[in-house]
């Protein structure tokens, strides 16, 4: 069973914008999941349509086989956009506040030791940095245990140090406490990092879709330092390209002597032939037209 069906949804905000159209998703129960793609592509739209804080134009969502109500909700925890809480209550007092007003149970000391937070656990929020700020905000989606954990940007705003502690704990809740998590970014080396599978999403639409090591391993290229390059793209074809100065061949590495012995017959001069893996970057800018900088 999968943690979130989305089908066909689709959303137009009042100004005209196109939030999401036609977009359809699933999510497995288990590992994270990244939902990837630039500012504006839908991504947190998408989130507020699952989580209720937004209503879709037409389009459905199941949560664990459950149509999307206030019930089928309950196994969900989300932190959408930045945290908020307030500066004035201790971490611990305002868990507190969250398990009170959701009329759930919470041991708000062990939420704040899962997160790495037990030594400011009765400091004033308003004192916290940042990356305490997000892990008080996990904290606060894990209040009532929840099933599927949605994070919309976590990393937002974090230095180097704080990006690492949130990717160890995302991996963390997935591998060791078994929950479900839908990680929005889109931050390339987040996802690659931490995701299991993932989802690229522009202008509200799924452009590609798949485990991260699946959509990896199909882009293998092989990169050439030829003269002639010319002659080398003419026997390419549609397999080749230039790129930063260089030949770019999209062949299976079983071709690669064949290619090779064809160029030296046809006197191209060879200084550097290497294999180099497509990475989520070369996938998400391929998925969605734009160009590299």
């Amino acid at each position: 069973m999968n943690a979130l069906d989305v089908a066909g949804l689709s959303k137009r905000f009042r100004n005209g914008v196109q939030a999401l159209a036609d977009l359809s998703l699933s999510v497995p129960a288990g590992g994270v999941y990244g939902l990837l793609g630039p500012n504006g592509a839908g991504k947190s739209t998408l989130l507020r349509i699952v989580t209720g804080m937004v209503h879709a134009d037409s389009g459905s969502v199941s949560l664990f086989g459950q149509a999307a109500s206030v019930e089928s909700r309950r196994p969900l925890g989300a932190l959408i956009e930045s945290p908020s809480a307030y500066p004035f209550l201790s971490a611990r007092a305002f868990l507190r506040v969250i398990a009170y007003t959701a009329g759930v149970p919470a041991d708000p000391g062990a939420l704040l030791d899962r997160v790495g937070l037990t030594a400011a656990a009765d400091r004033r929020i308003g004192a916290f940095s940042l990356g305490m700020k997000q892990r008080l905000g996990i904290a606060a989606a894990l209040v009532g245990g929840p099933k599927l954990l949605i994070l919309d940007e976590p990393t937002n705003g974090l230095d180097p140090e704080g990006i690492m502690d949130i990717r160890r704990l995302v991996r963390g809740l997935a591998d060791d406490d078994g929950l479900t998590v839908l990680l929005s970014s889109h931050l390339l080396d987040e996802v690659e990092r931490v995701c299991d599978r993932v989802a690229i999403v522009a202008h509200g639409r799924l452009l590609a879709e798949g485990r991260v090591t699946d959509l990896l391993a199909a882009g293998d290229e092989l990169w050439l330092d030829v003269r002639p390059t010319e002659a080398a793209l003419a026997l390419l074809g549609a397999q080749g390209e230039l790129r930063d100065g260089q030949v770019v061949a999209r062949i299976d590495r079983a071709e690669a002597p064949v290619l090779l012995s064809a160029l030296i017959g046809q006197g191209v001069e060879i200084f550097e032939a290497r294999w180099q893996r497509l990475d989520l970057e070369a996938v998400f800018f391929a998925a969605t037209g734009a160009e590299r900088r």
